[in-house]
């Protein structure tokens, strides 16, 4: 198998002629009625915008694994790739796709079993039956689910990725806050984002193809509590447990508008917020900072509303 260059590593100039995995794909047409494709390419190092003008070939579906031939442009100082040629990957083609497929730097069942083990040391048996009902119900997706379509943890097995980082930071927290709850942190971060995977539609390379009704009309916050509340009523799990939990899940993204109807109203709540909010700052720079070099500023990236700069050493 052939070694084809990565997108992080091309400069302007340089010709791509390799495979590359689609995250976006539109036909749009230009200000003189020519049609073009509008796509966001990617491989494991990156992705990056490309334009295949005058085109009247279909936009390719999220998820084709493309054999592209380009050259490496820029537009208003971004990347950019110029497709000439490209094609949908056949059976017959020699591609790695795990070169392609942007995906967690552990194996899904190790972090999985990090998070099992974690609800196996909880002394309260509701509080463990209740996690572990939860986990089960999520299936094999648990196995492949990202845990955003574009934004942090955009990858295969994305949100055990996110949730295992986030269960090891709060065991450091309440070695620091010994007050805090434990096991209803450790409870509240397991479960805070389990219903991302009714929310989005993903396949098992881990790339969403759209958010489903559940995910538009209802969101995972309170499609969350609501399934939380289901789970708790079977089992016969106390009300003040469940009332601690829902109240988590609620109140993990701060504000209305990004979706919390209720700021943390407690300690572990609090705590469960931050951490979110600091695994997904850090995931968004250190994949920003990542594709430029020492000394040089990102452009703004949209969900930190700012540039990053990269250190030097």
């Amino acid at each position: 198998m052939k070694k084809q260059p990565q997108l992080a590593e091309m400069i302007k100039g340089q010709v791509f002629d390799g495979f590359l995995l689609t995250r976006t794909a539109t036909q749009r047409t230009s200000s003189n009625g020519s049609k073009f494709l509008d796509m966001t390419l990617c491989d494991i190092s990156s992705e990056v915008n490309a334009k295949m003008w005058d085109s009247y070939t279909p936009a390719p579906n999220v998820a084709d694994v493309l054999r592209v031939r380009g050259a490496m442009t820029e537009y208003n100082g971004r990347p950019q790739l110029r497709v000439d040629k490209m094609r949908v990957a056949t059976t017959d083609d020699d591609y790695d796709m795990s070169a392609l497929a942007p995906c967690a730097p552990q194996p899904a069942s190790e972090m999985l079993d990090y998070i099992l083990n974690r609800v196996d040391a909880f002394k309260d048996p509701e509080l463990k039956a209740l996690v572990l009902t939860r986990l089960e119900e999520c299936g094999d997706k648990l196995n492949y689910y990202p845990a955003a379509s574009k934004l942090h943890h955009a990858e295969r097995s994305g949100l055990l990725h996110h949730v295992s980082t986030m269960l090891r930071m709060a065991g450091y927290v309440c070695e620091v806050y010994p007050t805090l709850d434990a096991d209803l942190l450790a409870a509240g971060v397991i479960l805070h984002d389990l219903c991302k995977i009714t929310e989005m539609a993903a396949d098992e390379i881990g790339m969403v193809s759209d958010y489903t009704a559940e995910g538009m009309l209802v969101g995972h916050l309170v499609q969350g509590v609501a399934e939380l509340a289901r789970c708790g009523r079977e089992l016969g799990v106390r009300a003040e447990t469940m009332l601690l939990l829902e109240h988590m899940i609620l109140s993990h993204h701060d504000l209305p508008e990004f979706g919390s109807p209720k700021k943390p109203m407690f300690p572990e709540a609090e705590v469960l917020h931050v951490l979110d909010l600091l695994d997904a700052r850090m995931f968004e720079m250190n994949r920003a900072l990542a594709n430029i070099q020492p000394g040089k500023f990102t452009e703004r990236i949209w969900s930190l509303d700012r540039k990053l700069y990269k250190r030097k050493s």
